[in-house]
């Protein structure tokens, strides 16, 4: 299993675990995202759903569990806060959708490999899950979840898989645009994409 694949797995058991208590610990969230999505990671029989409804499913759940403003900001880094607050607004929304979209795709190419918790890191209001799948090749790709506690829930703002950070890669890539062009031009590269 690529790491590509992984990530998008691990990004979609994220998105579908909006409906774990906001009471829970950072670890159990991740692990209650992990259940949703997967069952048979929670012992129980995996459920026959089909592709639309997972996607509808995994879609109405996402502005729950991510911080999205959050990853936007740090996306974007310095460009952050020389653009207006309709454009920061704009870009959120197709940021996220971009997220979705990228991910969703691939998690039929998910096989079931365990995923194993091995750690959790409390500071505050920001926490870090650490956790381990090992392929069925015997490889281990190591996932760390970054997280704040906001309005008493959990909020993941970045993943990072084997040390490479998400949001450090969508920096690159929408620095690289801006640089070349302007925001518009990250705005309507965005646009695109969505439509796409």
């Amino acid at each position: 299993m690529t790491r590509a694949i992984v990530a998008s797995v691990i990004m979609v058991m994220l998105l579908a675990s909006a409906g774990v208590a906001a009471a829970a610990s950072p670890t159990e969230t991740v692990q209650g995202a992990v259940k949703q999505v997967f069952p048979e990671q929670g012992g129980a029989p995996a459920q026959k759903v089909s592709t639309d409804q997972r996607r509808a499913q995994i879609r109405q759940v996402t502005e729950s569990l991510f911080d999205f403003e959050e990853m936007s900001r740090m996306s974007l880094g310095g460009y952050w806060t020389q653009v207006s607050q309709a454009e920061k607004d704009e870009f959120i929304r197709l940021f996220s959708s971009l997220i979705a979209s990228s991910y969703m795709g691939k998690i039929e190419q998910y096989a079931g490999e365990p995923i194993s918790y091995v750690g959790e890191r409390v500071e505050g209001n920001a926490a870090v899950v650490q956790s381990r799948v090992v392929t069925p090749k015997g490889s281990q790709i190591q996932i760390e979840y970054r997280l704040n506690k906001a309005g008493g829930r959990w909020a993941v703002y970045d993943l990072y898989v084997d040390g490479v950070s998400l949001v450090a890669n969508y920096k690159t890539q929408f620095s690289r645009i801006i640089q070349r062009g302007s925001f518009a031009d990250l705005l309507k590269t965005l646009r695109e994409k969505a439509g796409s």
